[in-house]
């Protein structure tokens, strides 16, 4: 795993497309019982290096209910995009992920983490490349119906304080999805 994460840090494919150049994000460890797939680091997380260091990730711990400590302990916790460099600006946002990471690292780092529990699948481009025709016709129905997609995944919408309107229009969301992600994440947490 070492020399994977080394391989992953020092990698240049898609270079010429990155606006701010190569600075992978990524934490994972052999030792990981769960994996959350995001999209690519925004602009303040490429500027720290720390994945999820921002209100997006204030709230996806919030959602999970763990602490900071837990959260960024590879043996506990893996953090790893779809895209695992800052893709640049587009007119309406951060453009997509990269699409050379996920083909190229996915499944070379999930071979070195045979403890993974629980995968969370975190807004379309993760929920589209892992799950693929099974996702439903949009990211809210495949939320609402999270429960076809365990006990291996778990999808979620991206927690970013922008989808703060949609929670508000799907309420359910808090009282049904909430509550069952977090039992599932303790339970994975807790597995030896």
């Amino acid at each position: 795993m070492e020399q994977l994460l080394k391989e992953i840090t020092q990698c240049q494919v898609c270079a010429a497309h990155l606006p701010l150049g190569p600075k992978p994000t990524i934490t994972a460890s052999s030792k990981s019982k769960i994996v959350l797939v995001g999209q690519a680091p925004g602009l303040s997380v490429h500027q720290s290096g720390t994945p999820w260091g921002d209100k997006s990730g204030d709230n996806l711990r919030n959602w999970l209910q763990v602490n900071k400590a837990t959260f960024y302990d590879p043996d506990q916790i893996a953090l790893i995009p779809m895209g695992f460099c800052y893709p640049g600006r587009g007119k309406s946002g951060d453009l997509p992920p990269r699409k050379e990471c996920a083909p190229l690292w996915h499944s070379k780092l999930l071979n070195q983490m045979p403890e993974v529990r629980l995968m969370v699948l975190i807004g379309q481009y993760a929920q589209n490349h892992y799950l693929g025709k099974q996702t439903k016709r949009t990211l809210t129905e495949t939320v609402q119906n999270f429960n076809h997609y365990l006990p291996r995944f778990f999808v979620l919408p991206h927690p970013s304080p922008r989808n703060n309107i949609w929670q508000a229009k799907n309420p359910w969301f808090v009282q049904s999805v909430l509550p069952e992600l977090r039992n599932r994440v303790h339970e994975a947490l807790a597995s030896h």
